[in-house]
């Protein structure tokens, strides 16, 4: 749901100059998968080329033709989440550069006052405008972090979902609360809240954070009306789905230290737990899309990528996480 990136591991702030700090650059050679509803850690070895091979990983379209060729030309659009910014993309904007792939990163920062119908409006401009001033009217690939997913989906699966006028390749998802968030909940808790906000307040929320005055907070509910919505028009058929994830199989309280490396999600009925199947903000369970498998990237022992950088927070700066996306970009069907 949420999108504030510090990359320094030693600033947290909430806003940061991303041009100013630079972080470690690794990439595993071992993924895990996390099959949706079963949640069990299966470990999947990479083959030789450094591509690994997953199976059918998307829900693929089921009226559309894509070249198994990999292509370099679709544009990219990038959608960062809440209380973030397009600068949290600078790391893959360069790796798209490398490759000479047209980006468009959509900035909804100024919006504050929009909740998800709101951007999502924005969103759909925002590509219109992009493909006038290209001269193009195929495919894109869209690349979200977050909330971002959800303005993405409420675009393509509620607005554009019977006319399907936009043509979108591929939606690949960093960390989405797809079927709303348990933080977003509890953060509105009048008991439990206060105490979690002021937990995270300086480091994921801002300062005099109000909930209840957040629309986006208040969207991303699991009850919420934007997250019925999105959940009764369904997953469009001529898009390929990507979720990806982190988690924290070895419960190491450097994960997300501000909740001892733990992720709430919502229990059954009104009930609330935390699990380490998640990364810290958005939990697998509410990422999760039907007939779309999760594919989920953890700490590696001695690895070059710190631990906390697999929280939900540094997603879209983490290098394990932008070396996986950019296969799924190069790749029609990786």
């Amino acid at each position: 749901m949420y999108a504030c990136v510090p990359e320094d591991v030693a600033s947290l702030a909430i806003e940061v100059d991303v041009e100013r700090v630079s972080g470690p650059c690794g990439c595993g050679v071992e993924r895990q998968i996390l099959e949706p509803n079963a949640f069990s850690w299966a470990h999947v070895k990479e083959s030789g080329n450094g591509m690994g091979r997953y199976g059918r990983m998307e829900r693929r379209p089921e009226d559309a033709s894509f070249s198994n060729e990999a292509e370099t030309g679709f544009p990219v659009v990038l959608v960062h989440g809440w209380n973030s910014h397009p600068g949290v993309w600078n790391r893959l904007v360069s790796r798209l550069e490398a490759v000479s792939r047209p980006h468009w990163p959509f900035d909804h920062s100024r919006m504050a006052d929009n909740g998800l119908q709101g951007r999502a409006n924005a969103l759909a401009t925002f590509i219109g405008e992009q493909r006038a001033e290209a001269g193009y009217d195929g495919p894109v690939d869209i690349v979200c972090h977050s909330f971002g997913t959800c303005i993405a989906r409420e675009y393509l699966e509620v607005v554009d979902g019977a006319a399907r006028r936009e043509r979108v390749r591929q939606l690949i998802g960093l960390g989405p609360p797809n079927n709303g968030s348990a933080l977003a909940e509890l953060f509105s808790d009048p008991v439990h809240g206060p105490a979690i906000i002021a937990r995270m307040t300086g480091v994921f929320v801002p300062e005099e954070f109000d909930p209840l005055a957040d629309p986006i907070v208040q969207d991303v509910r699991p009850g919420a009306l934007p997250m019925q919505r999105l959940r009764a028009a369904g997953l469009r058929p001529d898009i390929a789905y990507r979720v990806l994830v982190t988690g924290n199989p070895g419960a190491d309280h450097e994960f997300f230290p501000w909740l001892d490396g733990r992720t709430w999600e919502q229990g059954e009925g009104e009930g609330r737990r935390t699990t380490l199947k998640g990364d810290g903000c958005v939990a697998h369970s509410e990422s999760a899309l039907p007939g779309v498998p999760l594919e989920a990237l953890v700490p590696e022992p001695n690895g070059s990528v710190p631990t906390l950088q697999y929280c939900h927070i540094y997603l879209p700066r983490n290098p394990r996480v932008i070396d996986r996306v950019m296969e799924y970009l190069v790749n029609a069907d990786p």
